[in-house]
């Protein structure tokens, strides 16, 4: 949840990562420690990123535009709240291009990294500049619908593993704690040893985003 190569210095993404985990380790959504992994000089980095959103299912009737443009029965107060935050970091937290939430409620991470991976746009990419919205950041946080965490525990997983298969060894599992599943990913997110900008990296975070399940791609 985006959001530094084996350097001391962080990478935009990595940063970005590691404010989330820490305003996301309130409720039990890591916001974004990032994602990352990956052989010496082979790895995959992550640029100061978060995560892709699609901006609406196309329809081709009154019906069924009525249908897509409606939340998911229950989860409406979880899309309403990440609505409210996504406005406020268009009004207020210096982002007027922040991507729409996915319906499902949450955001798109591919778009947000995107847009925090640009040259001086990752400061606030989380939370807006100045902590603008990180009261509708948590609020939208804690209206997130409750996760089955095995299922969210198999599905890091089998990504970590994927990420590995294709060239990013050093990719750690997920684990659990306490019965909540805490992401995998780079073994020292302090101090970053996988290479998110990598051609190795970035192909292998394309080949295995579909392990991912809706809004685990923020956090691992």
């Amino acid at each position: 949840m985006n959001l530094s190569h084996r350097k001391t210095t962080r990478s935009p993404r990595t940063t970005a990562r590691l404010r989330v985990a820490a305003l996301v380790a309130l409720p039990v959504l890591a916001l974004s420690v990032g994602c990352g992994g990956g052989d010496d000089g082979a790895d995959g980095t992550r640029s100061d990123a978060i995560a892709d959103v699609p901006d609406g299912p196309k329809t081709s009737s009154p019906q069924e535009t009525d249908k897509a443009s409606t939340p998911p029965a229950g989860k409406s107060a979880f899309y309403d709240a990440q609505v409210k935050y996504v406005q406020c970091m268009r009004a207020k937290g210096g982002y007027k291009d922040f991507p729409d939430p996915k319906l499902s409620g949450h955001l798109d991470w591919d778009k947000v990294n995107e847009i925090g991976s640009q040259p001086g746009r990752n400061e606030g990419i989380k939370g807006g500049k100045d902590g603008a919205c990180v009261p509708e950041l948590r609020a939208a946080l804690d209206a997130e619908p409750k996760r089955d965490q095995q299922k969210s525990y198999e599905s890091m997983l089998a990504h970590a593993t994927c990420m590995r298969d294709h060239g990013v060894s050093r990719f750690t599992n997920p684990t659990m704690n306490g019965g909540i599943a805490q992401p995998g990913g780079d073994p020292n997110p302090a101090s970053p040893s996988i290479d998110w900008d990598s051609p190795t990296y970035k192909k292998a975070r394309e080949a295995c985003r579909t392990k991912l399940l809706d809004g685990l791609d923020g956090m691992q």
